[in-house]
């Protein structure tokens, strides 16, 4: 039950960290070149990490490098792709449109759980994603669900809809092989692979836009991004997947437009709205129903 109680909070500051992150990708938008952001934000993520995790990974090098092939793929899933594609669809397509292919994320891990683990999703999961998604789609359309039906869909939505597939395959992947090592000595590893995976792109989109703005804002954006969107909110993530299993661990990520929301209205002044109440009450009651203990919601 303790270790439930902690994956389950662990995935609420994740939802918090990444809400954070999705105010930076609007923000920087047309200011810091995507791959860039990325790539820094992940080189900053490992200097921090690894003087904490060097000891661990040489202690566990003998699993590390005989599970070699499953480190390159977990890596390339998550550190080099997911946040790269979601800073390059921000290029371009809207705050809305992002978050609502976003949605799919709960959709790709069931997909890829019956697919890869043969594990069905429970009424109590399948209720909590529908209770979580109406929620979710209320706080987005301003308590007028008719406005989505008027959205259209470009080449950004589809870099998006690509990185929710890379990240349910990654949650998925994380479970079916589950490494034994510590959570920050996995991190460590999957950074050591990633950020060289992620070096060509970043040199190519440097070559052709120019180096990341010697700015106050590019810094902050990678200090923040480095530190609570990489390091804290992926260390959760991983724990929350192996405990809850990738399927109820991605029903977190309807918390997360609902986040910005809250985020919006304390940071940047905007007004709260019933919707934003009323669609985040739904979306909390959609994961205690996907979350209970038992059967009978014990």
């Amino acid at each position: 039950m303790t270790a439930r109680y902690w994956a389950i909070f662990g995935l609420l500051l994740t939802s918090l960290a990444w809400a954070g992150n999705a105010l930076i990708a609007r923000a920087a938008t047309g200011v810091l070149p995507p791959v860039g952001l990325s790539f820094w934000r992940w080189s900053l993520a490992l200097f921090l990490l690894l003087p904490f995790t060097a000891k661990g990974v040489w202690q566990h090098r003998r699993v590390l490098l005989g599970n070699w092939k499953q480190i390159i793929v977990l890596s390339a899933l998550s550190i080099s792709s997911y946040n790269t594609l979601l800073y390059q669809a921000a290029q371009t397509t809207t705050a809305i449109n992002l978050t609502l292919v976003g949605t799919g994320l709960p959709v790709a891990a069931f997909f890829w759980s019956v697919l890869l683990l043969r594990q069905w999703p429970s009424g109590a999961a399948v209720t909590g994603a529908l209770l979580g998604l109406a929620g979710l789609l209320l706080v987005l359309s301003g308590g007028a669900v008719g406005r989505l039906l008027q959205l259209s869909f470009n080449r950004g939505d589809i870099l998006m809809l690509l990185a929710v597939l890379s990240w349910g395959l990654y949650s998925v992947l994380l479970q079916r092989w589950s490494l034994p090592v510590p959570g920050l000595v996995l991190m460590a590893a999957l950074l050591l692979c990633g950020v060289p995976l992620l070096l060509p792109i970043f040199l190519w989109e440097q070559a052709r836009l120019g180096p990341m703005p010697a700015t106050a804002h590019a810094a902050g954006a990678i200090v923040y991004t480095a530190v609570f969107a990489s390091l804290l909110a992926y260390v959760a993530w991983n724990h929350g997947v192996r405990v809850l299993g990738p399927a109820t661990a991605s029903l977190f990520s309807y918390l997360v437009p609902v986040f910005t929301a809250l985020l919006g209205v304390l940071l940047l002044q905007e007004p709260l709205q019933w919707y934003h109440l009323a669609g985040g009450l739904l979306t909390f009651l959609g994961l205690i129903v996907a979350t209970r203990w038992r059967r009978g919601g014990r």
